[in-house]
């Protein structure tokens, strides 16, 4: 009886897998055959391009080796780099055509106003971020986080150390004695220009009154109140057109390097790569730059190391004191209108990483801004230490998107130049330009 209940059994459930092979198919029974057509006709998942835009000339080549081992690792992504030399200018152009990259090293304030960024508040990347990079990596309207920044970066005078020592000449933290310094190297040394404008490079000037001028500002009014000042465009507070005020008083000091020989005859026409190669060849005693700078100096010349000097900027006012740049260095953000923000995503996770951290510090000799990464990122990290602790120590300044570094630089040329009356003049003509880039974006 029970073989009978099991061969019934047996032939029930084979009458029910032939009713299931042979019978009918439903609208969305599997078919060997059309599934096999279907998979033809999509055909392999299409590569997703990612637009990398950038404005950091010094990392080109590294960022080019980081780009191809991501791309090598992340088969279907395919990432590519596009360099710009007035990128602060050439995103505004991007933003406006809709050719807008997916991930970019060019972040204004404007642009966070207008909602151009992603915000990144809770990524989970922050925990290793040093609390110091996260403030200056917050937006100070909203308290959010639309930027990481991977490094922290100094600017200064970076000396030469042997033209000093066999000059008997110290650091000058005063305006006095820097220019008593630029006095003696050229009486003593004539072969030696005392410092050296790479002047054709408009963003170098950009820097010389984001750091001397605006560091009277920033060390009145602190960190914070100093960047709401500037965001803000509370004038009461720059005093950009004031006589005697930061603007003014910067034109006075390097007019008067200028009118006494003590920057290079060819500051007009001086390139960067001009400036590194006089530095490191001992034909120039003094430059003022960045951190940045270190990597191609020592290309250059490889023995150069331990001749280099790093010093804060004088204080350039009376009863203001010396400054040093440091800041958040090499931002990242994902634009809000990227077509592929988890593929962004996943590029800047993959920069993030410790090891690619730790490289492109080296490779930068800046020291990196995680908590878990160990670099030896250069020559300086004794004398950057001082510096820190003998200057008041200043951020970037939040500019408006309609008057980049590279704008102020281009006045800076005029200046130089002789297009300018005086300098309230120039002082004047700086808050008209300022003013006039702000007031387009706060209508």
């Amino acid at each position: 009886m029970r073989r009978k209940k099991l061969g019934l059994l047996l032939s029930g459930v084979m009458m029910l897998g032939l009713l299931a092979g042979c019978g009918g198919k439903s609208a969305d029974s599997p078919n060997p055959s059309s599934s096999a057509g279907t998979a033809q006709e999509t055909g392999p998942k299409e590569t997703v391009k990612l637009k990398f835009f950038t404005g950091k000339v010094e990392t080109v080549d590294l960022m080019n080796n980081l780009i191809q081992k991501f791309n090598l690792e992340n088969p279907g992504i395919e990432v590519e780099q596009e360099y710009q030399k007035d990128a602060s200018n050439v995103i505004k152009v991007k933003f406006a055509s809709g050719d807008i990259p997916d991930i970019t090293t060019v972040v204004e304030q404007d642009y966070i106003d207008q909602g151009k960024y992603l915000d990144l508040s809770s990524e989970p990347f922050w925990p290793r971020v040093l609390p110091a990079i996260k403030e200056l990596s917050t937006d100070v309207k909203s308290g959010k986080q639309y930027q990481v920044a991977t490094n922290v970066t100094m600017a200064g005078i970076f000396y030469n150390k042997k033209i000093f020592q066999e000059l008997g000449l110290k650091e000058a933290l005063t305006w006095n004695d820097f220019k008593a310094n630029l006095q003696t190297v050229k009486d003593k040394k004539p072969d030696v220009t005392p410092i050296f404008i790479a002047g054709r490079e408009s963003w170098t000037l950009g820097h010389l009154i984001e750091f001397l001028a605006h560091g009277i500002i920033k060390q009145d009014l602190g960190v914070k109140s100093s960047r709401e000042a500037f965001i803000n465009n509370e004038s009461d507070k720059l005093k950009f057109d004031q006589e005697n005020g930061p603007i003014d008083t910067f034109a006075k000091r390097l007019l008067e390097l200028q009118d006494a020989g003590l920057i290079n005859k060819d500051a007009l026409t001086a390139t960067y790569d001009n400036q590194k190669e006089a530095f490191a060849t001992g034909k120039a005693a003094m430059i003022s730059q960045g951190m940045w700078v270190v990597a191609d100096l020592l290309k250059i010349s490889p023995d150069f190391q331990n001749d280099i000097g790093f010093s804060p900027y004088p204080s350039i006012q009376d009863g203001t004191k010396p400054v040093v740049l440091s800041a958040d260095d090499s931002r990242y953000a994902i634009t809000a209108e990227s077509k592929h923000p988890e593929e962004a995503k996943k590029f800047l996770e993959f920069l993030l990483q410790p090891e690619n951290l730790k490289t492109y510090s080296e490779f930068l000799k800046s020291p990196p801004a995680f908590t878990d990464v160990t670099a030896d990122w250069g020559p300086l990290k004794d004398q950057a230490n001082q510096a820190l602790s003998s200057g008041v120590n200043i951020a970037f300044t939040d500019s408006p998107s309609g008057f980049s570094g590279d704008d102020a630089g281009r006045m800076v040329q005029e200046l130089l130049a002789g297009q300018y009356s005086t300098s309230v003049d120039f002082a004047k003509a700086y808050k008209d330009a300022w003013d006039k880039a702000w007031k387009a974006t706060h209508r």
